[in-house]
């Protein structure tokens, strides 16, 4: 049996995804009128369509800054895309605030945009505390060696900035954001620097 789709469902996924009409009458079909697995399957379609548009030219973009209410935390962001139009709409706007407070609230703190750029000494460190704590102590090399990359692996992910968990909704990470963004207007987009300041630290 077809499900019928009305016009205000298709309105509604619209309105919250940015999505096309086409697209999000053909989402609600496939997913037999549930508008929360519509927006999944729109996700899955945006990160697709996000990946065809990463070898595209970023020359565009902005610089945007947010102070926390206690005056003790500054972020200042870079982010480029493809044309000063985009760069200057709200849905960039929001992007680039979204990825501010993001920074500002997350502990740990991100140390680098991919997990790339995650100082080699920060991990070596990291590694020679593993592997010298007192859960090691007694167990075989080959063992603790396995454990101590799967802590490695966690650890560099916490603090890369595209791998965290995304503040305003942990079912995304910060690369997630990004890209649902991108699909959402069609440019190409990246995160090119960050610097975040913390009053006594």
């Amino acid at each position: 049996m077809t499900t019928t789709i009305s016009a205000k469902a298709v309105f509604a996924l619209r309105a919250q995804t940015g999505a096309g009409m086409m697209d999000c009458k053909k989402a609600l079909t496939e997913a037999g009128g549930d508008a929360k697995k519509a927006m999944e399957l729109l996700r899955q379609k945006g990160l697709k369509t996000a990946d065809k548009k990463a070898d595209r030219s970023t020359s565009e973009g902005r610089v945007y800054s947010y102070i926390h209410h206690n005056q003790r935390v500054g972020v200042m962001v870079q982010i480029a895309c493809e044309t000063d139009f985009v760069a200057r709409g709200e849905d960039f706007a929001a992007l680039c605030s979204d990825i501010c407070m993001h920074i500002a609230a997350t502990v740990p703190s991100p140390v680098g945009i991919s997990a790339d750029e995650v100082p080699a000494e920060l991990i070596e460190e990291e590694r020679r505390i593993l592997l010298g704590s007192d859960d090691m102590a007694n167990k075989p090399d080959e063992i603790k060696g396995k454990i101590v990359d799967g802590r490695i692996e966690k650890f560099i992910k916490e603090r890369a900035l595209l791998e965290q968990e995304f503040v305003k909704d942990p079912s995304l990470t910060v690369e997630g954001r990004l890209k649902a963004t991108i699909a959402k207007l069609g440019e190409n987009m990246r995160i090119e620097k960050f610097a975040r300041f913390e009053l006594g630290a």
